[in-house]
């Protein structure tokens, strides 16, 4: 898909300079654009460079504008202009609205408009699937599923019998929601299955990566809210709430009953214990480990960043030391309070 420049300029509510008549025909990276591509700066590091780049037009910063003689998009955030470029570039194949032979529908189930269902997609009874939706090859449905307008739901996604999913939500390949949370009780040494008869309740625009996995409520429901983003390979645990567009970056997990607020960004590797509750606009790095609630927000961090390794072997031997360094220094301390 080509577009002029000041086409572009219309859907990223940008200011243009230069050429409007020019053709864009592809959004590519500052170092690999050629004639024809448009690319963006965000890091002020590559201002400097500019006159290296050979795409056609760059989205700039709005503070950069004076004075500049080429062909450009000005927007106070270009990041977002990248995301919206990217939008509008995007060549993710849909699939075609048509019901495979091979998907096995319940006939209680309702189909809405123009909805996609491929390859071998099993739907059980009494399932809702709106207008618009795409379902993938593979897709398995459970019973009273509810799927909202213009979902997408890629290959290899199981969702759970009871589950609920908005509006414009996109699940990626192989993930699970609605599976059973880690609910036993111990008796007589052995371990009693705990039925978890709550849900998964995903909101609007949420994303969901691949392999990741959301475990139905015990008693009360999993909740998901509106245009939270969730990365590749998290575990989301029973009960879990997550808060409106916190985002969640991979191989996170987050333990039973955790609340997290609203525009959090979680990044990669953290692991939250559960019955937590995690404050409104907190940023928890990567790797941290989360054992307290959070109530103010902000930056929290935790974790050992990587060292070489003879370092880290000494390290851990001082380590193993502490508890009788800790007692020496009380029987000194006392020895100076009788001095005293």
């Amino acid at each position: 898909m080509t577009q002029t420049l000041a086409q572009l300029a219309g859907l990223l509510g940008a200011q243009l300079v230069g050429d409007e008549s020019l053709v864009i025909k592809r959004l590519a990276t500052f170092d690999s654009a050629a004639e024809g591509d448009i690319t963006f700066v965000s890091d002020k590091k590559l201002l400097s460079q500019l006159a290296n780049c050979h795409a056609s037009a760059i989205v700039l910063p709005t503070a950069v504008m004076a004075g500049y003689q080429g062909n450009a998009l000005f927007m106070d955030n270009p990041y977002v202009g990248y995301a919206m470029l990217a939008s509008i570039f995007d060549t993710t194949p849909n699939l075609a609205v048509n019901i495979a032979d091979s998907a096995q529908i319940d006939s209680s189930a309702k189909i809405g408009n123009n909805v996609a269902i491929a390859e071998n997609v099993v739907i059980g009874a009494n399932v809702e699937i709106a207008d618009n939706c795409q379902i993938f090859a593979n897709v398995v449905i459970g019973q009273q599923v509810k799927i909202n307008k213009q979902t997408k739901i890629y290959p290899n996604v199981t969702v759970y019998h009871d589950c609920q999913i908005g509006e414009r939500c996109i699940i990626h390949a192989n993930s699970v929601v609605g599976s059973d949370g880690f609910g036993n009780a111990p008796y007589q040494g052995k371990w009693v299955k705990i039925p978890q008869i709550g849900k998964v309740i995903i909101g609007d625009d949420v994303e969901i990566g691949s392999s990741t996995t959301i475990d139905r409520g015990a008693l009360s429901d999993t909740i998901i809210k509106d245009g939270v983003k969730i990365d590749n390979q998290c575990q989301i645990a029973h009960n879990v709430v997550i808060g409106e567009h916190t985002a969640i970056a991979g191989g996170s997990n987050i333990a039973g009953s955790t609340k997290v607020g609203k525009s959090c960004i979680i990044g990669g590797g953290v692991a939250m214990n559960g019955h937590l509750t995690i404050a409104d606009n907190v940023v928890i790095t990567g790797d941290s480990m989360v054992v307290r609630n959070i109530d103010q927000a902000g930056i929290y961090s935790s974790g050992v960043p990587a060292i070489e390794n003879r370092q880290w072997r000494k390290n851990t031997a001082y380590m193993l030391k502490i508890e009788d360094l800790f007692k020496r220094v009380k029987q000194l301390e006392k020895q100076l309070q009788d001095k005293d």
